[in-house]
């Protein structure tokens, strides 16, 4: 019996201390913590909405999606939250937890627009509920707003909207990092969101975590979720697996760049001498002193290309 109460101590395990917390960063379990069939979970995403919107959300039911993915070689699939509210409006939720280096705005505004699409109503006339895609960003979005909370509709140049059915949201963790260690009373719920899905796997703010969640009963069901899951291991090797095929997807990307760069100064080199020896040799066709050997020997150019040269220099000056 001792024997094997020390085997399961000594069991080996992915988590890296008894206290560790999954990357609520990572899509997989951004979406874990809002999805599940659990009220903690729906509290959670209430919560989360609610600070978003920056009004009471009371019931909200998640939509069909895509069908989870366990392993990396399904990367290509999105991680979307898509939810429905009580008044028909529907909200389509992403963590994006690395920058794509693609232009994000247009990205976004494609996707709002296909949710808008998809939540018209077929009839006789032009009926829509609101729709929002809303964007968690651990990177500035690429239209240059670093605002915490950045809220986009379609207006005039003079600021006048329309019917306000189409709502971009981004909401920036790279703005609200710069929070941390602030007075848990002094932040917004949506700062102390920001701040829980920044830090909840950084040790070393353990305890401004959990005053933070302590504060905020959606959060701290969060907080919840995501220590249970901690607890399998399977979810640490599918977090692990996930991020070595990101981290080898970006170190194949900047070896592609600095390989292209490379080839791309080699050929400006080789094309900046050429147009040199171009200038140089028009140069000395034009004093006719030298023979064309001589003027391909100094410009390293063919003879063949320094006869063209001459027959060009001789054409336009008749």
């Amino acid at each position: 019996m001792k024997e094997k109460e020390e085997s399961k101590e000594n069991k080996r395990t992915l988590r890296p201390s008894p206290t560790a917390l999954l990357n609520p960063r990572m899509d997989v379990n951004f979406k874990a913590i809002f999805t599940q069939e659990t009220e903690e979970s729906n509290e959670a995403l209430k919560s989360f909405l609610s600070s978003i919107l920056g009004k009471e959300v009371v019931k909200v039911q998640i939509s069909a999606n895509e069908p989870s993915v366990d392993i990396p070689s399904q990367m290509q699939m999105t991680f979307d939250v898509s939810v429905t509210f009580n008044n028909g409006e529907k909200a389509d939720i992403e963590m994006q937890g690395q920058d794509q280096k693609y232009d994000f705005s247009v990205r976004s505004e494609i996707q709002v627009a296909r949710l808008l699409n998809n939540n018209a109503k077929k009839g006789s006339n032009w009926s829509a509920e609101k729709v929002y895609q809303i964007s968690v960003l651990n990177f500035h979005p690429s239209n240059g707003d670093k605002s915490e909370l950045a809220w986009y509709t379609m207006k005039s140049k003079n600021g006048q909207t329309l019917a306000e059915h189409l709502n971009v949201i981004f909401l920036d963790l790279l703005e609200i990092k710069k929070l941390v260690g602030t007075p848990v009373s002094e932040l917004t719920p949506v700062q102390k969101w920001g701040l829980f899905l920044s830090y909840a796997d950084d040790e070393k703010h353990v305890a401004y975590i959990s005053k933070i969640a302590e504060s905020e009963k959606g959060i701290m069901e969060a907080e919840r979720i995501v220590g249970r899951m901690s607890e399998e291991d399977s979810n640490w090797f599918r977090q692990f697996s996930i991020d070595t095929y990101r981290r080898d997807q970006n170190a194949i990307r900047e070896a592609a760049i600095k390989e292209g760069l490379n080839e791309g100064l080699k050929e400006g080199l080789s094309k900046g001498r050429n147009e040199k020896a171009l200038e140089t040799a028009e140069n000395l066709i034009k004093m006719k002193i030298l023979t064309v050997e001589q003027i391909a020997q100094a410009t390293s150019l063919s003879p063949e290309k320094i006869q063209e040269l001459q027959k060009s220099f001789a054409a336009e000056n008749k």
